[in-house]
């Protein structure tokens, strides 16, 4: 004889469903709204953040599929309805643990959050590349990642994702996130019509970025990428004021003037305080079809930056990697999937795996555990 089906049952299953853009098992955010069960047959309605909350279809599949794989379930039915705004407001408060403002979770003391910003002198290095394959091949590893598009007036993170979607409105102090290749990213270009201009002075650079660290809900992180504007102007200013514990991640290419002008923006930590974790040298040799190599920008440009910035700061600063100038690297980017999602066997998808397993080492006593076990 078939057991017959308790709510209790229902709600342990339902336990298991989170919500993608929250983290959270939707029994903890308040998002069963109602549990019918007619014999074995279960009805349940669900609720969403918004009425066109873009997880919904993920929302419902994974809910159908925990309640069909109770013992002896019959029919399942699920429905979705949208919070009101009382409703909003309740899970808002509960996401910030009851604080009544906004804050930055990365700056708090106790953070297990490792900040990155992905820093470099010049334009034109493939710093956002770094940075978006760097974030998806930390997420492959089994990490929570999140990256912020701190460059506000050259923003290209959303189309290397390839995910334009814009965030989750809770209300006007607390946004949701889009994930594309189980990354969560925010960015400037999620806001704004077409390809417009940004024209906007320091202070609202300042403003913008502490919205996107403050406002947006981004979970329990393992790890956070900012990529950075070229140079060491207002943002990575802010960025060293609002995340002081930010560790710089500085870019370039091998030829000696891009590794000149990267110098200066690894330098920079000198005056803020802040840790380089390391340089990574883009654009390095290019693996021809027989084999060879052909150094078309040149050479040494990484070595020489690690090597003059562990100097300056009379701290190791270790060369990452060297990621060979690789045209997989740039169709897929262009194509909104990362290289080391799209091709992770290519050339360039394989040195960028290595420098993200790199960055999953703790230094000293830590050397080789999670991100989340400590801070550094």
């Amino acid at each position: 004889m078939t057991n017959a089906i308790e709510e209790s049952h229902v709600r342990e299953a339902l336990s298991r469903v989170e919500d993608p853009e929250i983290g959270r098992p939707i029994t903890e955010l308040d998002m069963v709204k109602s549990i019918a069960i007619d014999g074995n047959d279960v009805a349940v309605e669900i609720y969403l953040t918004i009425a066109g909350c873009p997880m919904k279809n993920t929302i419902e599949q994974n809910t159908r599929a925990v309640l069909e794989d109770l013992e002896g379930v019959g029919t399942v039915t699920v429905t979705m309805d949208a919070m009101n705004d009382d409703q909003r407001r309740a899970l808002k408060k509960k996401l910030r643990g009851g604080q009544a403002e906004p804050e930055i979770p990365f700056a708090k003391p106790n953070s297990t959050t490792r900040v990155f910003a992905v820093a470099s002198g010049k334009g034109g290095v493939g710093k956002s590349s770094m940075t978006a394959n760097l974030g998806a091949a930390l997420a492959a590893r089994g990490l929570k990642v999140g990256i912020v598009d701190a460059d506000i007036y050259g923003h290209s993170i959303p189309g290397l994702l390839g995910n334009m979607e814009p965030p989750t409105v809770i209300d006007e102090e607390m946004l949701l996130p889009p994930i594309a290749h189980g990354l969560k990213f925010i960015s400037i270009g999620q806001f704004i019509e077409g390809n417009a201009p940004i024209v906007w002075r320091g202070p609202m650079l300042h403003r913008a970025l502490q919205q996107f660290l403050g406002d947006v809900f981004w979970g329990d992180l393992d790890v956070l990428l900012l990529d950075l504007p070229p140079g060491t102007g207002d943002v990575a200013l802010s960025v060293a004021q609002l995340i002081p514990n930010a560790e710089l991640l500085v870019v370039t290419t091998p030829q000696a003037a891009a590794a000149e002008v990267a110098e200066r923006a690894g330098s920079m930590a000198q005056q803020t305080g802040q840790r380089v974790a390391g340089v990574v040298e883009n654009m390095s040799a290019m693996v021809m079809p027989d084999g060879s190599t052909m150094e078309i920008f040149g050479a040494g440009g990484g070595h020489t930056v690690a090597n003059r910035l562990s100097t300056l700061l009379g701290a190791d600063v270790p060369l990452l990697g060297q990621i060979p100038l690789d045209p997989a690297l740039r169709t897929n980017g262009d194509e909104g999937t990362p290289v080391v999602v799209a091709a992770p066997e290519s050339p360039a998808g394989a040195a960028l795996a290595d420098v993200a397993s790199k960055l999953v080492v703790r230094k000293d006593s830590l050397a080789g555990k999670s991100l989340g076990l400590g801070v550094k």
